[in-house]
């Protein structure tokens, strides 16, 4: 199968050729239906717009907000005039949007208003008070010397603000021809979409993508869920997520599908929008599909019409699986595994796959893609069953993490091998099955936690000495996360007071559900912290306490 030497923009526009009174896609909560040349023409206003605010290809632009029509058309608007879309976590707050601002040198965020009752336009005011003084597309921050164009997505007016209304009529000073020959500039290989992810240090940083990771390796995950034009995807997970703008968006555009799309995840509206749409396709992490199929009102909504979707983010458990082939119709459905830095699936499981692989393990590479299995000491390939870190290599390896070359060079090596991390058992047919994660990883409902970023947080509370944080297995979340404190001499911190320093200033889902004070932890004899034996007390006394 041969890759795409295609741009972002490129894609669109073939589709757009191809199939231009095909329906794009569906906001059925907002009642907004675009076919794929009305789509089309919609990226072409933004493309110009980001461009009479004096944006470069290059430039960086954040967006942080949940799955708005603005969103989607900003991710390949961006895709047409080469600025590099920046996507902001919807659950950040001060501290980590002041970093990630900070640290990917962005010029522009668009943003929100609101998220679920929190105040996006607070939270920048913190960290940027400059804002309210300022004019817009000038603004001079101290904290974010790079930031200088704000887009609100609201028709309300903010001081120092573009409102997206705004881009657009700016647009109508850029010419078609200078669109073109800015898009005509591109080349598939820059890198055009940055999503930031935790490493070992507990830092977020930033996974630089190209247009040839992201269009190949949607168009390949949508390959495997044999995916065509008259299908209908319903996409409820965030688009900031690579789950969102890859698996979801990106695959569905390379293939002329009609996306329908949540802009927040409410079980009850993915199954009325299934239902009614007549959708074939639905994307989930497995808490998703657990509040679809018990929600009261199933059987209402109940799905006539599903044939696959993909299922990722997490182990999914057997039962399930059965329930969404059975109950839901899904009997395609498929499982994908990756990161961020392979664009990110490495490996998918195929339609026509028996349910115990697609519940046991995560498929087998994608066409295009090498994976092997490494002993981690030895460094040589493990032999078939036998457990060892899972590295892989070919188109979708990113280019970098942006301004940390030394995190690059300990991800990819000399040949190019990205190290995932993960531990990963390979059958004699190529399927692989992931077993545990090298590092400590957290993934609770699909989100990746990181626990060197809680700890680093942590130290800041006047009362906390020492922390440590671990995941423990949880019957709903897949992980829940538990932080083991040692207070500082005459200090009485208690678990509410912790809960407290953390709300609103680091994500919700990042706040430990369990919090434990202790005198000390366990070590090894060089002194290192055991914190396997902090997961083995953890469950004794969550067990003793039931």
């Amino acid at each position: 199968m041969s890759l795409l030497n295609l741009t972002v923009g490129e894609l669109l526009e073939k589709q757009a050729e191809m199939y231009p009174e095909h329906e794009a896609m569906i906001y059925p909560q907002l009642n907004l239906r675009k076919t794929y040349k009305e789509f089309n023409n919609m990226t072409n206003e933004a493309a110009k717009g980001f461009m009479a605010l004096g944006i470069d290809k290059r430039d960086h632009m954040a967006i942080w907000s949940d799955n708005k029509p603005e969103w989607l058309t900003t991710q390949f608007a961006t895709g047409k005039m080469g600025a590099v879309l920046v996507t902001v976590n919807t659950n950040y707050r001060a501290q980590e949007l002041e970093y990630l601002l900070k640290q990917s040198d962005a010029s522009t965020l668009i943003l929100a208003e609101s998220f679920r009752g929190i105040s996006y336009i607070d939270i920048l005011r913190e960290i940027c008070p400059e804002l309210d003084h300022s004019t817009k597309g000038d603004l001079q921050s101290e904290r974010l010397p790079c930031l200088k164009n704000v887009i609100v997505l609201s028709d309300n007016e903010y001081p120092g603000c573009y409102t997206w209304d705004d881009v657009i009529h700016a647009g109508q000073s850029v010419s078609d021809r200078m669109l073109s020959d800015r898009h005509d500039s591109l080349h598939y290989t820059d890198v055009i979409n940055m999503q930031y992810t935790s490493g070992t240090t507990g830092f977020p940083k930033g996974v630089m993508l190209s247009h040839y990771n992201i269009v190949n390796n949607g168009n390949q995950v949508a390959d495997c869920m044999r995916l065509t034009y008259e299908d209908r995807l319903c996409i409820p997970v965030p688009f900031f997520h690579c789950f969102g703008c890859v698996l979801g968006t990106m695959a569905a555009v390379s293939k002329g599908t009609t996306m329908v799309i949540l802009e927040q995840f409410d079980p009850e509206a993915v199954l009325k929008a299934v239902t009614e749409e007549r959708c074939t396709g639905l994307h989930g992490v497995p808490t998703m599909f657990i509040a679809e199929l018990n929600h009261p009102s199933f059987t209402d909504y109940k799905p006539t019409t599903l044939r696959t979707g993909i299922m990722a983010g997490s182990t999914c458990p057997m039962e399930v699986m059965k329930d969404v082939m059975n109950k839901m119709g899904a009997d395609e459905i498929t499982i994908a595994y990756g990161q961020t830095e392979s664009s990110p699936v490495i490996t998918q499981t195929r339609t026509d796959d028996p349910i115990e692989r697609r519940v046991r393990s995560v498929g087998k590479a994608h066409p295009n893609v090498e994976v092997k299995v490494l002993d981690p000491a030895t460094q040589e390939e493990c032999e078939p069953g036998i457990p060892g870190e899972l590295c892989t290599r070919g188109y979708l390896v990113m280019k970098g993490y942006y301004k940390n070359e030394e995190a690059t060079q300990a991800s990819i090596d000399q040949d190019r091998w990205l190290h995932t991390g993960d531990i990963a058992v390979m059958d004699e047919d190529g399927y692989v099955e992931i077993t545990g994660r090298m590092k400590d990883m957290i993934i609770r409902g699909g989100e990746n936690v990181y626990p060197r970023e809680i700890e680093e947080f942590l130290y800041q509370h006047p009362d906390v000495l020492d922390v440590q944080v671990v995941g423990i297995p949880d019957a709903k979340y897949g992980e829940e996360i538990m932080a083991y404190v040692i207070p500082k001499e005459g200090r009485d911190p208690d678990e509410e007071n912790i809960r407290e320093f953390c709300n609103g200033r680091i994500s919700k889902h990042k706040i430990p559900r369990y919090i434990r004070f202790t005198d000390e932890y366990p070590m090894t004899a060089s002194g290192k912290i055991q914190k396997y034996k902090l997961k083995e007390a953890a469950l004794e006394t969550l067990n003793r306490n039931k």
